[in-house]
């Protein structure tokens, strides 16, 4: 395969997104990946290249801007507040990344999808809100609350939310909340939710049982598979 890193812009913040593409001349489809609260991070570029792998576009967004990268909750905490309380401002942000994989000339424009692990996850779901011309989105472990202040789209992607039923960050009360939403919304979904799992299951970095993020070995493997039958399915 091959990568690289592209810049973009939105508003005064230049983004850097990590890029890697499958052999061959294409076009290809392009699954766009949106990051944890740490940022752009090695996680996210191997998730790149791994759909690279698949025979799809990788194309791992830059939420911060010159991908930056927390370094503690706290960090990360401050770096995700603006966004989480500005839910326009997250979609202004993530439809740049959108716009710009779209003008890739590599890209088949009829199939383009977005997936996003935790914080990445809500950013994935409210771009398929906001009725952008996705084929399909995939939400690991996502926070699921649906934005306020934003007008909503008809959504036109198909929705896979991949999910840890004692996940603290999205309990099963904002899950059924989710469910509600997307029925509401005549979307053609599906939620797997795993057993005994928690938030941030597909990092093997993730040990802190306390703050309710923990990896499952079981929970990475289904999902990740369920995501691959999801885009065979799409596209």
């Amino acid at each position: 395969m091959n990568t690289e890193t592209i810049t973009y812009k939105h508003n005064d913040t230049n983004c850097e997104a990590y890029v890697a593409y499958p052999n061959g001349t294409g076009p290809f489809p392009i699954i766009l990946i949106a990051h944890a609260w740490a940022g752009r991070d090695d996680f996210a570029c191997k998730k790149a290249e791994a759909l690279a792998e698949l025979g799809y576009i990788g194309f791992a967004l830059d939420m911060y801007g010159d991908a930056k990268l927390g370094k503690s909750n706290e960090e990360n905490s401050q770096l995700i507040q603006p966004f989480m309380e500005d839910r326009q401002f997250l979609l202004d942000r993530i439809s740049a990344a959108f716009q710009k994989a779209q003008s890739n000339s590599k890209v088949d424009k009829n199939k383009i999808g977005i997936m996003g692990f935790c914080f990445g996850g809500l950013c994935a779901l409210d771009l398929a809100r906001s009725g952008a011309d996705l084929k399909g989105t995939v939400a690991f472990h996502a926070l699921l609350g649906a934005p306020e202040g934003v007008k909503p789209g008809k959504i036109n992607s198909k929705i896979l939310s991949l999910h840890g039923h004692d996940d603290p960050m999205a309990t099963p009360e904002q899950a059924l909340a989710f469910q509600t939403e997307m029925t509401n919304a005549s979307t053609d979904w599906q939620m797997h939710i795993y057993g005994n799992t928690q938030h941030a299951f597909t990092n093997p970095q993730a040990n802190d049982p306390s703050f309710g993020t923990v990896f499952s070995d079981s929970a990475n493997k289904r999902s990740w598979q369920a995501m691959i039958n999801f885009w065979q399915e799409v596209f």
